[in-house]
């Protein structure tokens, strides 16, 4: 595969050449314009909606478990039903945003997230709980499959992997967030503290609402599908630099589409469920890589890192909130250096580095004990947000064609959220049974498997245009029906060429 991706990388170099006359600068020299900032952050806030649930359940879950006298399968369920609803928002997301558009796509995301934290917070049974946990899934699953799509197709190809791992910043910045919350309700009564730390998810959503009202347009590439091509123009006007040909840079998503018209692959389900050979190949990579994000564990060490911090000896309340504190912070500050990195070095060798990473810390928690085991769940949760963490959805949001993208993010975050459901519903249980060592080192051994399948089959997509990846997934599987399509494309110029020229002359 290193040397099949590489040839590709040189055969496709025409590819790319169109993207690069018209400004798309792979090597960085195009200015990110302050309308790609401010768009892409303020999609960014949706992507802190889910961290907080995540940095807030981790505290939340055992005060609920106490105060509402569940089960350690009901706790289980809790956590694990907030993963199970996001996979079917995951999958519906892809209806509201082909058919309605990407804004209104973080309008129900966030109305969920809404309606779940208000019932959740009010809730005294666990059937209401859970109630309110569905709507909350179901806003994640929408914010997951939307959030890097939106911000992919709104920013340059140069700049597209620092600004798409924006998204998993934002994660974890609301995992911070989350976790300080159980800091700033500390003196409060723990029947009432756990019911605040969940009315406080509302609040971002509220903002998001107002900012997708008054603030970020539709995204071009949609508008373009849709034929509404001055209101992309206008949009991409704002994301490229004055002066910058956004007619060209339209013209190259419209032959996109005719490309993949005359490739036979209608823009409904035909073309994912009887996909060619360059589409099977987008569709393994994209869906696998959302896959391996949550196949690592990452949901089942985070949710439960309460109980692995009293495992590995430390009591005080205080000192274990100081820890989570911590563990978050180290997070955060290493999806950083990874958004730095992913367009520097480019996808293939810090997804590498992060599963070799991460394989190796899970084997040194499965064998060390108290400061020790802590460490190495820190040297985890840094290698994990060096690479898998934002590149897990950096990759789906930048391989799959136009035609699929919805669709494709739809059923990366269906699939992320599937495995994310078994392992984070599954943890105690299996840890238990199975002894915590034995289930830390299946992990890492996991980690291995994923580290060779993303070395066979994952090309290098570093610096590469939205519009190139159809043509040139099409050349790394020699999928003949996209490359007639495209000489079809060439020969339709040919032939207009001539005409266009003689114009001036046919008018004099």
């Amino acid at each position: 595969m290193a040397s099949q991706s590489h040839e590709a990388t040189s055969s496709s170099q025409k590819t790319s050449h169109k993207g690069e006359h018209h400004g798309d600068h792979s090597d960085g020299t195009l200015p990110i314009t302050r309308g790609s900032y401010v768009f892409s952050i303020c999609a960014c806030i949706n992507s802190c909606n889910l961290g907080f649930d995540l940095g807030a359940t981790t505290n939340v879950g055992p005060l609920v478990e106490a105060q509402l006298g569940l089960t350690t399968a009901q706790r289980e369920l809790f956590v694990g039903s907030l993963d199970f609803w996001a996979i079917v928002g995951g999958f519906l997301s892809n209806w509201i945003c082909d058919k309605y558009g990407r804004r209104r796509s973080f309008i129900t995301a966030a109305l969920g997230f809404i309606i779940g934290s208000v019932i959740t917070g009010a809730s005294n049974s666990f059937f209401i709980l859970m109630v309110g946990r569905m709507f909350v899934g179901l806003g994640i699953g929408f914010g997951l499959a939307i959030d890097p799509l939106y911000i992919a197709e709104i920013t340059p190809a140069a700049h597209r992997g620092k600004m798409v791992t924006w998204s998993e910043i934002a994660v974890n910045i609301g995992i911070v967030f989350g976790l300080f919350t159980a800091i700033m309700f500390y003196g409060v009564a723990d029947s009432l503290k756990w019911r605040l730390m969940l009315y406080m998810g509302a609040l971002l959503p509220l903002v998001m609402i107002y900012l997708v009202l008054t603030v970020m347009p539709e995204s071009p590439r949609w508008l373009v599908n849709r034929g509404r091509f001055d209101e992309a123009k206008a949009v991409l006007q704002k994301v490229y630099p004055p002066g910058f040909d956004v007619d060209a840079v339209i013209a190259d998503i419209k032959e996109v589409i005719e490309r993949e018209r005359l490739a036979d692959q209608n823009i409904g389900w035909g073309a994912v469920l009887c996909p060619t050979k360059a589409f099977r190949r987008m569709l393994m990579v994209g869906l696998g890589t959302a896959v391996a994000q949550q196949a690592v564990g990452i949901d089942s060490i985070f949710y439960y890192m309460n109980d692995l911090i009293k495992r590995s000896g430390i009591k005080s309340e205080t000192s274990q909130l100081s820890v989570l504190m911590l563990l978050g912070c180290c997070k955060l500050v290493f999806v950083f250096v990874g958004g730095k990195l992913f367009d520097k070095l480019g996808r293939r060798p810090l997804l590498g580095a992060s599963l070799i990473g991460m394989c190796l810390c899970l084997i040194m928690i499965a064998f060390t004990e108290n400061v020790a085991q802590i460490t190495g769940v820190a040297l985890y949760l840094s290698f994990y947000s060096i690479g898998m963490g934002p590149g897990a959805w950096l990759v789906p949001s930048e391989i799959f064609a136009t035609s699929i993208r919805a669709k494709g993010m739809s059923l990366a975050t269906t699939l992320n959220r599937a495995v994310a459901t078994i392992v984070a519903s599954t943890f105690l249980t299996t840890a238990n049974a199975m002894g915590w060592t034995e289930y830390f080192l299946m992990l890492a051994g996991i980690c291995f498997i994923l580290t060779v399948f993303l070395y066979v089959y994952l090309p290098e997509t570093k610096g590469r245009s939205l519009e190139d990846m159809t043509l040139y997934f099409a050349e790394i599987t020699n999928d003949t029906s996209i490359l007639d399509a495209e000489a079809t494309l060439r020969r339709n110029d040919d032939v207009e060429k001539p005409v266009n020229e003689l114009s001036p002359l046919i008018t004099q």
